[in-house]
């Protein structure tokens, strides 16, 4: 049995029945320490504590105990979720080596069920970023190549999960920053309706836009840590492919794909089409221009709001002007420097955001309802993973096009809409790369969406280990 290729549910089941203990399990986990540092997914690690929590699990017979969900689970945060037992400096220059007061209520919620901390993850600096080339922590590195990006700003995430160095990961997601890696990983990323997990204790961008997702190998993994993360139980009964309807928004989110991804993207919608799934075409209204008008805007005005709250209340005593002179990574140095001075957003722009987003949100009602489809399908990123370093722009067919917009093109909307959307592996490239496969629904569907998620999992099948070292 190889221990790194099990899934939390799988995990927890063998430890309740004394197939192995939690030491035993983690004591193999560690064994894939070359890997975190070839991928350069952790930023702060400490294993002998892993160890001795492993072993107080199997001491008090909680790593037994069925009822204790995550017990001897090792799950690691993203550098941005607040835990006392390591730092947590959003990988900027200025919060490096700093801890905070307390623990983020997602991070206490995962310790409260017996999880262990297996280190805080490498992230795009700030989150302002989907390579996670980041000139303060190094570049984290994707699983499956790692002269690729992982995607982020949950880079690390992402790669410590496909990578098997952890069976789950707690990211964030802004625009695209949990399902974007997720996709190029290989691996499944949750982002959920907006306010169904707490924000406190998170560094921020955009309270309106951001949210805690987790990232794991299974969509039964995401189903449970969602149900400890929300407070809420699965309520969503098992989904029969047959006759659900879904939609296919062609028009937007399939125009301008590689090659080599959109020819895994029609295959896995061969394969569902197989299995019964009823296909719906057509568009959420005004997608492109509603959407285009409230990303920026609304970020880019509550940062400069946000984070100074966020650095009072963790205990950090540093203001804006000192974050920024920190910040290492040209990109986000010149964005976050901007917004000091001229280039800040001001307020009537930013209402004015918040208006066209309620509209934004209005389209997509309307588009579930009147299509009657519990969700929509398409591919998480019109790309797979690029070469680390193409910061400014990417290869997309025979043109250069620019890194940022381009990769969450297709994730941002739903953001801004703060509906839910889950990333799936739908196969690989011809050139051995993963692709991902989203499905995004109602506002408070998350349960239907994540059993359906689950349902076209079974079709579609895991990808295989990531090849060298990492097998």
């Amino acid at each position: 049995m190889n221990l790194k290729e099990l899934t939390i549910v799988e995990s927890r089941a063998h430890m309740v029945k004394g197939t192995f203990s939690a030491t035993e399990y983690v004591t193999e986990l560690l064994r894939s320490e070359p890997d975190a540092v070839s991928l350069n997914a952790f930023v702060a690690r400490d294993t002998g504590q892993m160890l001795k929590e492993a072993a107080a699990a199997d001491a008090s017979g909680a790593s037994r105990n069925a009822a204790k969900l995550l017990a001897g689970i090792p799950i690691a945060l993203k550098d941005n979720i607040n835990t006392t037992g390591l730092p947590t400096t959003g990988c900027t220059g200025a919060l490096k080596g700093k801890t905070p007061a307390e623990n983020a209520p997602v991070a206490r919620q995962l310790f409260d069920a017996g999880a262990i901390l297996a280190g805080k993850n490498n992230m795009h600096e700030l989150a302002f970023g989907i390579t996670n080339n980041n000139a303060v922590t190094g570049a984290a590195r994707n699983p499956w190549q790692t002269d690729l990006i992982p995607g982020g700003s949950s880079g690390g995430s992402a790669a410590a999960v496909g990578g098997r160095l952890v069976p789950a990961a707690i990211g964030t997601d802004t625009g695209a920053s949990v399902r974007l890696p997720a996709a190029l990983c290989g691996v499944t990323g949750f982002r959920p309706s907006m306010d169904r997990y707490s924000q406190r204790g998170i560094l921020p961008i955009s309270h309106t836009r951001d949210t805690p997702g987790p990232i794991a190998r299974s969509v039964a993994d995401i189903q449970l840590l969602d149900q400890l993360l929300s407070g809420k139980a699965q309520t969503s009964a098992a989904i029969d492919l047959r006759g659900l309807r879904i939609g296919l928004p062609r028009t937007y989110f399939f125009t301008g794909l590689d090659s080599e991804l959109q020819a895994v993207i029609e295959q896995a919608i061969q394969s569902l089409s197989a299995a019964g799934v009823h296909w719906v075409e057509g568009e959420v209204a005004e997608l492109a221009e509603l959407n285009g008008a409230v990303g920026f805007p609304v970020a880019l005005y509550e940062v400069m709001q946000d984070m100074p709250v966020y650095l009072k209340e963790s205990g950090y005593t540093l203001n804006m002007p000192e974050l920024v002179a920190g910040i290492g990574s040209p990109d986000v140095a010149g964005l976050m420097s901007s917004l000091l001075g001229e280039g800040a957003i001001p307020q009537e722009v930013y209402e004015q955001a918040l208006r066209i987003r309620k509209l934004l949100q209005i389209n997509y009602a309307s588009y579930f309802a009147d299509k009657q489809v519990d969700a929509m399908l398409f591919p998480t990123s019109p790309l797979p993973a690029r070469p680390i370093g193409e910061d400014e722009t990417v290869l997309l067919g025979s043109e250069q096009v620019p890194t940022f917009f381009t990769f969450i093109r297709n994730t941002d909307p739903g953001s801004n809409a703060g509906i839910p959307g889950i990333s799936i592996p739908a196969g690989l490239t011809r050139s051995a790369l993963p692709v991902g496969l989203e499905l995004d629904g109602p506002h408070g569907s998350d349960a239907r969406l994540l059993a359906i998620a689950q349902a076209m999992e079974s079709v579609l099948g895991p990808l295989p280990i990531p090849q060298g070292h990492f097998s």
